[in-house]
């Protein structure tokens, strides 16, 4: 059986974007599918959960961590940056409480999300 990921990040329709007019929620969310399809294709068994910025209780991925085992949690680079810090919060603090035996870990720059997993998987 694959090792199973839980990819973790912000959903791109609700993010704004206006301090970088090069990025738009569709050539955002076209990457996040290029690096989960990359998962893919090293043979994890990937599933994504996009969050609101708004939905600090992230029920959603409250959802996802019980319906399921996870090996890992990539947690996207989104929701690190300091506008985020009680949304990082609370998703560690989920995955921590629902998914004990989850590894957890981050992408350095926007293409090595692999590379993250298979650190930890």
């Amino acid at each position: 059986m694959p090792a199973s990921v839980l990819a973790v990040g912000l959903d791109p329709a609700t993010v704004d974007f206006s301090a970088t007019p090069e990025l738009t929620a569709d050539v955002v969310a076209a990457f996040i599918d290029s690096q989960l399809q990359r998962l893919r294709t090293l043979g994890y068994e990937v599933h994504r959960c996009l969050l609101d910025p708004k939905d600090i209780a992230a029920r959603v991925l409250e959802r996802l961590l019980e319906a399921r085992r996870h090996d890992c949690v990539m947690i996207g680079a989104g929701l690190r940056a300091p506008a985020q810090l009680l949304q990082f919060e609370t998703v560690l603090n989920l995955v921590h409480a629902r998914a004990p035996g989850a590894k957890i870990c981050f992408s350095t720059n926007p293409s090595d999300s692999a590379e993250g997993v298979r650190r930890w998987v």
